[in-house]
């Protein structure tokens, strides 16, 4: 294989540019032509290819965010953005792509490579949700959790303070991975995940139980798509219920997808854009390279995409053993 692109789609995650980098790195110790693809599909239709080398990459490991950008793109899912992206890969001298992104980046590229098998695609997994089978942990996770913890534990001294009950929104419309983790390691109350059925009467008792005690300043952790609604509409349902506590909602947001990556997402970055480059040198093609017990993990796109990693029950059970 002479040259290789690679590319970010989807929403960024940190860790990203610690991938990109590590792609660049081994591409150039492999004597592999790199280039990279602006802006993901959308830049693989738009012709927007750049030469990366060693200096392209210099600086970037501790950004958050990608510096290759990242956007949705409606035209790829027709038949003629596909065969545009195709020509501009061919124009380019492209033989395979590395694909760093979550489930729609692999089904796109999934369904090109079927019409297009000349191109050899393989993806790594950047994603703040840790939703993707195949893989212990994704791109970007491990910075999310730590961000969604340092700031609950920061609004939970205002809390306390001020003897507030706070609802606490983080990120998680499919799964509940950030709220569990982030909501255990600050001390939540009650952490409400999209896995399990929220049951606001059984919360407001709760509650009611902790006032009795004098416990008047509370964290609850909700994922925004958790089956109650996210934190404004629980925080209605509950003051509904009862009046006796002041009551806040915060919703971090996208703050959590940006940020210094921890140690931890640049070396699993930089381990598996590696690994990238090394499938697509021996002729591999067509997976997802995650890590499952610390060793490299190979998952068909098609398995990564049809199956979704699900809450392990110990991780359920200690947050509710845990709350409270």
């Amino acid at each position: 294989m002479k040259k290789i692109a690679v590319f970010t789609s989807g929403g960024d995650s940190p860790g990203m540019n610690a991938c990109i980098r590590a792609v660049v790195r081994a591409s150039i110790h492999y004597n592999i032509g790199i280039a990279g693809i602006l802006r993901g599909y959308k830049g693989m239709i738009n012709n927007d290819f750049i030469p990366l080398n060693s200096k392209s990459v210099s600086y970037i490991l501790n950004k958050g965010g990608t510096i290759l950008g990242s956007a949705r793109s409606n035209e790829f899912r027709t038949s003629e953005g596909r065969k545009k992206a195709h020509e501009n890969l061919k124009k380019n001298g492209i033989e395979g792509i590395v694909a760093i992104g979550g489930d729609g980046t692999f089904t796109g590229a999934n369904i090109f490579m079927k019409e297009y098998p000349d191109i050899a695609i393989v993806g790594t997994p950047g994603t703040i949700d840790n939703d993707l089978y195949g893989t212990d942990f994704t791109i970007g996770y491990d910075t999310a959790i730590n961000t969604a913890m340092q700031a609950i534990d920061k609004i939970k001294d205002t809390a306390d303070s001020h003897d507030r009950l706070f609802f606490i929104e983080v990120m998680g419309r499919d799964v509940g991975f950030i709220a569990a983790r982030s909501g255990i390691a600050a001390g939540a109350k009650a952490i409400l995940i999209p896995e399990s059925k929220t049951n606001i009467n059984e919360l407001v008792k709760q509650l009611k139980v902790n006032a009795s005690e004098k416990k008047m300043s509370n964290i609850i952790v909700v994922a925004e798509g958790d089956d109650a609604g996210g934190a404004f509409e629980i925080a209605r349902k509950v003051k509904d219920h009862i009046d006796i506590f002041d009551v806040r909602v915060t919703v971090l947001g996208h703050m959590q997808r940006g940020g210094s990556p921890t140690c931890m997402d640049r070396v699993l970055a930089s381990r598996l854009g590696v690994a990238a480059v090394e499938a697509l040198r021996n002729g591999e093609k067509g997976i997802m390279l995650g890590q499952l017990h610390r060793k490299i993990s190979k998952i068909p796109f098609e398995n990564a995409i049809k199956h979704h990693k699900k809450m392990s029950a110990p991780l359920e059970q200690l947050a509710k053993i845990l709350a409270y």
